[in-house]
């Protein structure tokens, strides 16, 4: 199976640098600096389950031939645009595109560019950024890959050949049989997580020891399993326990990554995570009051980075 990972930064690096350590052909496609770098030094991870340093094929834009089985996109949202044109040479026929991508709204696009029938559903678990010297340092041992048929036989042959070629890899994957299930249950999560986050400027425990901050959290739970439900994927009940479980934690150091973009002043993901929570709630007549003061919060932030025109 020939693999094609967009990118090489922290959660494509890790999941697409342990696959390669597993024997399986994997290239990244990534930029002509990240080329040089990868080239000269290798993509090394450091991590709680061991510490790698892997040569994968790496490609720039100008080098991409051929087609690949499976092409893993675990882009930010914003750059979903520039990221289709990238991978349009490496699509074919028998191609199957695979966003590990946060929320639901990029299937849209994606179903568009290369047609329903190529696009799996996928998310992943992981905690994962790039250290100063470009290396991949995965924080905490939880790293996991979910992927799956959107429609028709579940254990489809590509899935399962996918499936195979990732059971040595150093990460727990599996091939869901209700993909979208998962995918809901983990936007609500990151949902929450994020707008709590980056509403109050502080992580799950910080939230959680103020007078109101657990109510907070398990309003902007309750708001987005009310979403998802309407859509037709009611939370189950081991995942609203997790949550509710950790919203309520007040030693808990968690913080979304789109909190932790926000503290370095970057461009964050608040429109395709919040902003289409409330836009799919608004049309199943959901009401989101606490998500939509935490998605203005976030437009703030995104409009104070906007460069005012002289």
């Amino acid at each position: 199976m020939r693999m094609l990972f967009l990118g090489a930064g922290g959660t494509g690096g890790y999941f697409g640098g342990r696959a390669a350590q597993a024997g399986v052909d994997v290239t990244f496609l990534v930029r002509d600096a990240r080329a040089r770098l990868l080239r000269e030094q290798g993509l090394r991870i450091r991590s709680p389950r061991g510490d790698a340093t892997v040569r994968p094929h790496i490609v720039t834009a100008g080098e991409l031939q051929g087609r690949y089985d499976v092409v893993v996109l675990s882009c930010k949202a914003y750059d979903l645009g520039s990221a289709i044109e990238a991978i349009r040479p490496a699509v074919g026929a028998g191609s199957a595109v695979l966003p590990i991508m946060n929320g639901m709204a990029h299937y849209d696009l994606l179903d568009e560019a290369f047609g329903a029938q190529r696009v799996l559903g996928g998310l992943c678990q992981i905690v994962a950024t790039l250290g100063p010297e470009g290396e991949v340092v995965h924080m905490g041992p939880h790293a996991a890959f979910v992927f799956g048929e959107r429609a028709g036989e579940p254990r489809s042959a590509r899935c399962t050949a996918l499936e195979q070629a990732l059971s040595q890899a150093d990460f727990s994957s599996r091939l869901s049989e209700d993909i979208y299930q998962d995918c809901w249950e983990k936007y609500v999560f990151l949902c929450s997580l994020a707008a709590a986050t980056c509403l109050m400027r502080g992580s799950v425990g910080e939230i959680a020891s103020t007078g109101d901050g657990q109510a907070v959290m398990l309003g902007l739970l309750a708001e987005s399993q009310a979403v998802s439900a309407a859509f037709g994927y009611p939370v189950r009940p081991q995942a609203d326990a997790s949550a509710r479980k950790l919203f309520t934690d007040t030693s808990s150091p968690i913080t979304a990554s789109m909190f932790r973009d926000l503290q370095q002043g970057l461009r964050v993901e608040a429109d395709h995570i919040v902003g289409d929570m409330i836009s799919r709630g608004a049309a199943r007549g959901v009401a989101t009051p606490y998500l939509r003061t935490a998605y203005a919060h976030l437009q703030v932030y995104q409009n104070a980075r906007i460069p005012r025109s002289a």
